[in-house]
C-alpha cells in the first residue's frame, strides 16, 4: 500500500522573519509586550528622563498659547507680505510626519507585507499625535480659534460661509477625515490587545478600563470574522488618504499664482516628502523603543533596514522634485520664475535652501551603505538630519512670499521667541503623548505578531512569511 509523503517545509531565513530567532512562542510574545504596560518595574529610567523634558516643553507650549490668546497673533513674526510664517510651515511639517503610519498600516497590510507588524502600532500612534500637533497651528493662526466651526458649512449668527474655492477650506475636510479614519483604524486594531491586557492585569481599575476599551471581546470566531473584515475595509479606506491628504495640503501653494508655487509637481512632490519625513520619524521612535525596552527580537535590524531603504528611495524622489523646480523655472521663460529661483538660491534666505539640499540630498546618500543602515547611532542621526531638512523645505517654500512680483512689496521674515516656543512646544506635546501611549498601550501589536510566528511556535502563517518578506 503506497504511503503519502508530505514535502518538508523549507526553513525560513532569520532575516526574513518578523521575529528574530526561534525562541518565541505565543506566551513569550504576549509576556514580553504586555509586561511593558502591566509591570511598572519594566519602565526604564530613560523613559522618565525623556518624559520630564518633554513635559517642560509642553508647559512652554501652554504658556505660548495662553500668551497668544491674550495678545493676538501679532506676537508672531508674521506680517505683509509674509503672512503665513511658522504656523503653516509647522502645519505642513507635522502633517507630513503622520503619513508613514498610514502607509505602514494600510498599504503594507493590503500588500501582505508581514514586516509591518512590529512597527505599525506605534507608527499609527505617531500619525494620530502628529495630526493633533498639526491641527493646532492653523487654529491658532486664525487668531480666534473659538470660531473654528465657521470653516464648516453650518449656519451661524455671523452669516459667514466657507469659501469652497479656497484650498485652506479643503484642508479642514481632508485633515479631519484623515484624523478620524486613522483614529478608528488604530483603535480597531487595539481591541484584541486590550482584551489581552484585561485578562492579564491584576489591578481592578485596569480590568475596568481595559475591559471597557475591549468592547466585550471574547476571541470567538464571530468576533474574529467581524474584526478582520472591518480592519481590511478601514485599510482600503485609509489607502487613498496617503495620497489625497498631502495632495490637498500641497494645493495651499499650487492653486495660488505665486512664482514657484503654481506648479503641477507639488502634489506628488509633497506626498514623497511626507513619506520621507514620516519614515525618518518612525526610525527615530523605533530605535529608542528597541533599546530601552529590549525589543530587539521584535523591532529587528531588518525592520530598520527596510525603513531606511524606503527613506532613501523617497528622498531621491524629493530631490528630483528640487531639480524639476529649477528646470521648470528656466524652461518657462518667465522672468518672475527665474528671479524667484535666483532669490531662493542666492538671496537673503539662500542659506536655508542649501541647508535643505545638504540635509535631504547629501546626508541621506550615506544610506546606500549597509553598514550605516545597520548602525543605530548613524541611522538615528541621519533621520534627525532628514527631519531638519524637511522642515527647511517647508521654510523655503513659505518664505518665497517675501520675494514676489513687485520689489516694492518685498520684505523680510524673522521668527520671534513665540514662534519658536509654539513650535518646540508641539514637540513636547507629541513626545508626551507618545510616551504615555507607550506606558499604557501595547507599543507592538500582540495579536498580529503572534499570527506571524512559525507554525511550530503556534503561529498560523509560516509559509506566507517567507513569500511576503521576499
Amino acid at each position: 500500500m503506497a504511503t503519502l509523503t508530505l514535502p518538508k517545509e523549507k526553513p525560513i531565513p532569520e532575516e526574513l522573519l518578523p521575529i528574530s530567532g526561534g525562541k518565541h512562542n505565543l506566551g513569550t510574545v504576549t509576556d514580553a509586550i504586555g509586561s511593558v504596560v502591566l509591570d511598572p518595574a519594566k519602565t526604564p529610567k530613560q523613559f522618565w528622563y525623556t518624559l520630564a523634558v518633554s513635559f517642560l516643553f509642553l508647559l512652554l507650549f501652554v504658556y505660548a498659547v495662553a500668551y497668544l490668546l491674550i495678545w493676538g497673533v501679532g506676537i508672531w513674526g508674521i506680517h505683509i507680505p509674509s503672512a503665513w510664517g511658522f504656523a503653516i510651515i509647522n502645519f505642513v511639517w507635522w502633517i507630513g510626519i503622520g503619513h508613514a503610519g498610514t502607509l505602514i498600516s494600510a498599504i503594507l497590510l493590503l500588500f501582505h507585507q508581514t514586516w509591518r507588524t512590529s512597527i505599525n502600532r506605534f507608527a499609527e500612534a505617531m500619525t494620530i499625535f502628529a495630526v493633533m500637533c498639526a491641527g493646532t497651528f492653523p487654529l491658532l493662526h486664525m487668531g480666534r480659534p473659538w470660531f473654528f466651526y465657521w470653516l464648516y458649512p453650518m449656519p451661524n449668527i455671523a452669516g459667514a460661509w466657507p469659501q469652497f474655492r479656497s484650498p485652506l477650506v479643503w484642508d479642514v475636510f481632508a485633515v479631519t477625515t484623515y484624523f478620524t479614519i486613522s483614529l478608528v483604524f488604530w483603535y480597531i486594531g487595539l481591541i484584541p490587545d486590550f482584551a489581552t491586557l484585561r485578562d492579564g492585569t491584576k489591578s481592578k481599575i485596569g480590568r475596568i478600563i481595559y475591559g471597557t476599551l475591549s468592547l466585550g471581546w471574547r476571541g470567538s470566531a464571530f468576533h474574529w470574522k467581524r474584526y478582520e473584515k472591518v480592519y481590511l475595509i478601514l485599510a482600503g479606506i485609509s489607502t487613498p488618504l496617503v495620497l489625497s491628504v498631502h495632495t490637498v495640503v500641497s494645493f495651499d501653494f499650487a492653486i495660488s499664482i505665486v512664482p514657484l508655487w503654481h506648479a503641477t509637481i507639488f502634489p506628488p512632490f509633497f506626498v514623497a516628502g511626507a513619506i520621507f519625513s514620516g519614515f525618518a520619524y518612525v526610525i527615530i521612535l523605533g530605535i529608542p523603543l528597541r533599546n530601552w525596552y529590549g525589543m530587539g527580537d521584535f523591532i529587528t535590524r531588518k525592520h530598520l533596514d527596510l525603513c531606511a531603504k524606503v527613506m532613501l528611495g523617497t528622498g531621491m524622489l524629493v530631490c528630483f522634485g528640487y531639480f524639476c523646480e529649477i528646470w521648470m523655472s528656466v524652461y518657462s521663460h518667465s522672468k518672475y520664475e527665474r528671479a524667484t529661483t535666483w532669490q531662493r538660491l542666492f538671496g537673503p534666505y539662500g542659506w536655508s535652501y542649501w541647508c535643505l539640499i545638504t540635509c535631504n540630498f547629501v546626508v541621506p546618500q550615506l544610506l546606500w551603505s549597509k553598514r550605516i543602515r545597520n548602525n543605530d547611532f548613524w541611522l538615528f542621526v541621519i533621520s534627525i538630519v532628514v527631519l531638519i531638512g524637511m522642515w527647511f523645505e517647508r521654510y523655503v517654500i513659505v518664505i518665497t512670499l517675501t520675494r514676489e512680483y513687485l520689489p516694492s512689496m518685498w520684505g523680510r521674515y524673522t521668527p520671534t521667541f513665540w514662534d519658536w516656543a509654539t513650535y518646540l512646544g508641539t514637540l513636547g506635546l507629541f513626545t508626551t503623548l507618545f510616551l504615555l501611549f507607550v506606558r499604557f498601550v501595547p507599543m507592538i501589536s500582540i495579536t498580529e505578531l503572534r499570527e506571524q510566528l512559525p507554525r511550530a511556535a503556534g503561529g498560523r502563517d509560516g509559509h506566507s512569511i517567507s513569500e511576503n518578506a521576499s
